[in-house]
C-alpha cells in the first residue's frame, strides 16, 4: 500500500491521532506492564501463542542430578588391584568406574557407580563387577494405537432423589 493512502496522513496534525485527550495511548501504562508481566493475567493468550514454554522446569537443569565428584578410568584399575585381583573403588573414595581403556585379566570390582562400557568389559574380560547404586532407567512405552484406548474411568455419579 502507498504511504499516501495510509490512515496516518489524514490524522497528521490531530495532536492525539483519534486516542483522545491528554496523551492517551503513548506510555507503559497502554501496553498492559513492563516485560513479561500479565503473561498469567491479562496476556494468557500471548503467551499461548508465542511463549508456550516460558512456564515450567528447565530442562538442562534436572532437580535430582548425581554429581561425580572423583572417577576412574579401566585402565588405571588394574594397578590398584591387590594380589587376589579385587578392587574396592568404594573405600579408596572413587564415585564412578569409566569404561576408557581395556582389562587385561578377571578381576572382581567393587564400586558406587559405573557405566555400561565399564560393566561390559570387565564381564567379557573374565571378571565380575557389584554395583551399589543401579540407576534403573525408564523405558518409554510406546503409545496406545487408536484401536487400544483406554477407557478413562467415570467421575462420581449423581444419585437422582425421588
Amino acid at each position: 500500500m502507498a504511504s499516501r493512502l495510509r490512515k496516518v496522513r489524514r490524522l497528521r496534525g490531530s495532536r492525539t491521532h483519534g486516542w483522545g485527550q491528554v496523551a492517551q495511548h503513548r506510555r507503559t501504562g497502554a501496553k498492559g506492564g513492563s516485560g513479561m508481566a500479565g503473561l498469567h493475567k491479562h496476556k494468557w493468550s500471548y503467551t499461548v501463542k508465542y511463549a508456550p514454554d516460558h512456564f515450567g522446569s528447565n530442562k538442562w537443569h534436572p532437580p535430582n542430578r548425581v554429581i561425580v565428584e572423583r572417577w576412574i578410568n579401566l585402565y588405571q584399575i588394574e594397578g590398584l588391584a591387590t594380589e587376589a585381583g579385587e578392587v574396592d573403588l568404594v573405600s579408596m573414595g572413587y564415585d564412578k568406574l569409566l569404561g576408557q581403556g581395556t582389562v587385561h585379566g578377571a578381576l572382581k570390582v567393587k564400586a558406587k557407580r559405573a557405566s555400561e562400557s565399564a560393566i561390559e568389559k570387565i564381564k567379557t574380560a573374565g571378571g565380575s563387577i557389584e554395583v551399589l547404586e543401579v540407576a534403573e532407567k525408564e523405558e518409554k512405552k510406546p503409545a496406545p494405537k487408536d484401536g487400544n484406548k483406554q477407557k478413562k474411568p467415570d467421575g462420581p455419579k449423581k444419585s437422582v432423589q425421588k
